[in-house]
């Protein structure tokens, strides 16, 4: 499992975000509870730009594993989220 789990990550890492969540989502079907496969969905989703999908599952990793590291992508995905600089806005 742990092998699975290291090369869904390779595939995020390299740019095949799409065939990691098609894998994570064949593995979540089997093993709903699984914090780990949710923490890298998110990964994945988050590497495609889809925060809405990414914070969702983080969501979920921490639900089911408080201490999984989803706690802190979330806590930092939200830090970006939150931030803005309104100097942007009037030059």
């Amino acid at each position: 499992m742990s092998n699975d789990f290291e090369a869904i990550n390779f595939l995020i890492r390299n740019g095949n975000a799409e065939e990691a969540i098609s894998r994570l989502g064949q593995y979540i079907e089997a093993d709903k509870a699984c914090a780990e496969a949710y923490f890298l969905l998110g990964k994945a989703y988050h590497k495609l730009g889809k925060t809405k999908e990414a914070i969702c599952n983080y969501g979920e990793a921490v639900e089911l594993d408080p201490g999984s590291p989803a706690a802190e992508a979330l806590k930092q995905l939200q830090e970006i989220l939150d931030f803005y600089n309104t100097d942007l806005y009037n030059p």
